[in-house]
């Protein structure tokens, strides 16, 4: 029995025909979405030999995100869920097609990949808030956390086998191939969303234009814990990422062979991999927030000493421990944000959310190239990773209500909030 509470909870698969459609249709096109951040990474190096290109590419998924995602969560609240996510899905399918295209033909700047990528990133910026409401309206409270485990052990399951395969397949047949692949995940990412039931918004719908965004702002602003919570993931990432840094490391460390480049994600996989199967050590614990904190702080420590150590290999172990404290805070925050979050709200908040998983690292990896290009990439990786203990210690000790909330007590603030 005690094994078996330290092991991922599937009841959400078992109880939950369309939640476990959605997931593997998810899954499916996160293994492909993974393969193309290596052949777009890839490619911007071929051409580019520059940090400061492969940084901007996590910019261009970036820009969009903080740009539209306020207005999209607005729209999620206003509009069917569940067709809105249908529509997006859409739109990242066509631009995939494109960057197929252009890696069959050639001939396309940097600048011109980095723009495909933006305008996939305007798809995302909408997909992801409508695509996050699903799992609360598809499984009962008690089994939120569990649900969320699940979906972080797919992204990092597509983390791990995506980067790795990615490599030989463009080492073998080129950054088409990778592009094309991804275009055709996401038919099943289209798939296991149709059959989802229709997910209008809650009882009060979003007010138009901006003052919709500004409701959801209101919230976050009266909200600490959710705050707190945004506030420390948004530190992290932005002062700590390190992706944009793996060509130059892998130049240095494994003479630039593509297929090493996707060790360092996959590295990072293996550990989030483990602690989603052995989440049941952390779901289950009462203070999601504070799991939170010590995950963030792990991540932070664990990136100076691959900055450090001397050893490729024992640098992709500590990537490794990197990867399960990534998990760890990830999935708690999930947790705390979704638990706070009234119904009516949840695609502005889960916008918010989206701005800080995804907007933070990019940005963070645009710092990360910066750095790297000024002094070196184990600078860049070093005072990152200090800079990040240093973010969470502050935002862990002016945020009590993070420190101290349980989701017993969530459950009751967002029940009744306004």
């Amino acid at each position: 029995m005690g094994l078996k509470r330290t092991l991922i909870d599937v009841t959400p698969l078992r109880s939950s025909p369309p939640f476990r459609r959605l997931w593997i249709g998810q899954t499916l096109s996160g293994f492909g979405s993974q393969m193309t951040l290596v052949a777009v990474m890839f490619q911007v190096w071929q051409m580019t030999k520059s940090p400061i290109w492969t940084g901007a590419v996590g910019l261009a998924q970036a820009v969009p995100l903080i740009a539209l995602g306020p207005f999209a969560g607005s729209l999620v609240d206003r509009v069917d869920r569940r067709k809105f996510y249908l529509l997006t899905v859409s739109g990242q399918a066509v631009c995939s097609l494109l960057l197929a295209l252009q890696g069959v033909l050639g001939h396309v700047p940097a600048a011109g990949v980095l723009g495909l990528v933006a305008l996939q990133s305007c798809f995302v910026a909408g997909g992801g808030p409508a695509s996050r409401t699903f799992i609360p309206h598809l499984l009962p409270k008690q089994q939120l956390a569990a649900g969320l485990a699940l979906r972080r052990i797919a992204f990092q399951g597509a983390m791990l086998l995506g980067p790795a395969l990615g490599g030989l397949i463009v080492g073998g047949l080129g950054v088409g191939a990778c592009y094309l692949i991804d275009a055709l995940t996401f038919v099943a990412a289209f798939c296991g969303a149709f059959g989802l039931p229709q997910m209008p918004p809650g009882d009060e719908p979003a007010r138009p234009g901006l003052r919709g965004v500004l409701d959801g702002l209101a919230f976050l602003g009266r909200t600490p814990v959710i705050r707190g919570a945004l506030l420390t993931d948004l530190a992290t990432t932005v002062l700590s990422m390190p992706i944009s840094l793996f060509p130059l490391i892998n130049a240095e460390r494994f003479d630039g062979n593509p297929r090493t480049l996707g060790l360092f994600l996959t590295a990072i996989a293996v550990g989030g991999v483990a602690a989603s199967l052995f989440s049941g050590t952390f779901t289950r614990f009462p203070r999601p927030g504070l799991v939170m904190l010590g995950g963030s702080a792990t991540w932070g420590a664990a990136l100076t000493l691959f900055g450090i150590s001397p050893n490729r290999w024992v640098g992709l172990a500590f990537l490794v421990i990197a990867g399960a404290a990534d998990t760890v805070s990830v999935v708690s925050r999930s947790t705390v944000v979704q638990m706070h979050t009234p119904h009516e709200l949840l695609g502005r908040v889960s916008a918010a959310e989206q701005i800080v998983g995804q907007a933070g690292p990019d940005i963070g990896n645009m710092r990360g190239g910066l750095v790297a290009d000024a002094t070196s990439g184990a600078t860049a990786l070093v005072s990152g990773g200090l800079l990040c203990l240093g973010a969470v210690a502050v935002v862990g000790a002016t945020t009590a209500d993070l420190r101290s909330s349980s989701a017993s007590s969530s459950a009751h603030t967002a029940s009744a909030s306004p």
